[in-house]
């Protein structure tokens, strides 16, 4: 699953599946209430717009940009990711996918500041290795 703010950060990462209370709990965590999103129209989005201001583009429909409200943004990014692994890995095990999507929204975060990319890299040596579990 995946966020981006109209031009700031973007956020992404596996989820287990992609039901309805899983989705909407890490909305809810990380999206303020009353915020203008949108979204595809999967089912699991359809409560959305009790919290916030939920627009759907209906990709089913041939719809793919209404006004502001698009997912293109998320779109290219998957897209993106895929083509790296595809080309790169041919595979990634679902245990270790979130260590892929990690890396490629930091590509993304910090793709107009090579010193801010740099400096994050460079301090994160600092940081406890990653556990295996």
């Amino acid at each position: 699953m995946g966020m981006v703010e109209r031009d700031g950060m973007l956020r992404a990462g596996p989820v287990p599946d992609d039901t309805k209370n899983t989705l909407e709990l890490i909305i809810l965590d990380n999206v303020s209430g009353g915020t203008i999103i949108t979204t595809d129209g999967h089912p699991s989005y359809s409560d959305l717009k009790l919290t916030y201001d939920h627009a759907v583009v209906n990709h089913a429909a041939g719809e793919y940009a209404r006004g502001i409200h698009h997912t293109n943004t998320m779109e290219g990014h998957w897209s993106q990711l895929k083509r790296s692994i595809k080309g790169t890995h041919v595979h990634i095990s679902a245990k270790h996918a979130w260590k892929y999507i990690g890396e490629f929204n930091y590509r993304r975060n910090y793709r107009a500041s090579h010193y801010g990319m740099f400096t994050r890299l460079v301090s994160a040596f600092a940081l406890p290795r990653l556990q295996e579990t």
